[in-house]
């Protein structure tokens, strides 16, 4: 059985979205919607949002495999991830349901690459064909969730945060030129979630 342990690290949107960002943000501003306070705090927030932000970094380890780096293009990366995919039978990582897998399919469909699996269920309480460490902890209670920072701490497995690294900074590190430090990092959670899925299915 193939087994995908995977993580993103993601980037605000592009400079040649800012245009179309800015009328966005002015129109919901005047309609009175929830926005941020100014246009660069609304920037920073499309770092989660598959439709503008991007995709920096893939991580993910097949099997017992050492944990591997998709970088480079955004477009190339998403070629990468899915011919990697494309024999997958489970796809493992924390929190992927509501971010990881639904952003590389959301900026899949904006770059126009066609997925290799493209009827991949995001069918929920069940854990095949994604396993998602967060939600299975939980057994889909909603308003139980556990970061995996956490959870780990929790299990005695070495946290990937340790190192001061977190997703809140990535961008900071990429305008620093650290892409180094945020691939290891990347590399970290994908180990750490390998390491969690393990103990949860008690393969020990």
């Amino acid at each position: 059985m193939k087994k995908i342990f995977l993580d993103i690290e993601t980037i605000p949107a592009d400079e040649s979205s800012h245009v179309v960002l800015k009328d966005i943000y002015e129109s919901r501003k005047s309609k009175g919607k929830k926005v941020a306070d100014d246009f660069d705090a609304y920037l920073a927030q499309t770092n989660f949002d598959g439709a503008f932000g991007r995709i920096l970094c893939i991580g993910l380890a097949v099997n017992n495999e050492p944990a591997r780096i998709l970088e480079g293009d955004e477009k190339d990366i998403l070629k990468k991830f899915w011919e990697e995919a494309e024999t997958a039978d489970i796809f493992v990582g924390h929190n992927i349901f509501d971010f990881d897998m639904r952003f590389i399919y959301q900026r899949s469909i904006i770059l126009e690459v066609m997925p290799s699996q493209q009827d991949l269920s995001f069918a929920r309480y069940r854990s095949r064909p994604i396993f998602d460490t967060m939600y299975e902890w939980s057994k889909w209670n909603m308003y139980n969730k556990i970061s995996l920072d956490v959870l780990t701490r929790a299990m005695g497995i070495k946290s990937p945060k340790e190192g001061g690294l977190d997703g809140s900074k990535v961008f900071d590190y990429f305008k620093a030129g650290k892409l180094e430090e945020i691939y290891e990092y990347c590399k970290a959670d994908v180990d750490a979630v390998r390491a969690v899925y393990k103990k949860m299915i008690f393969d020990l």
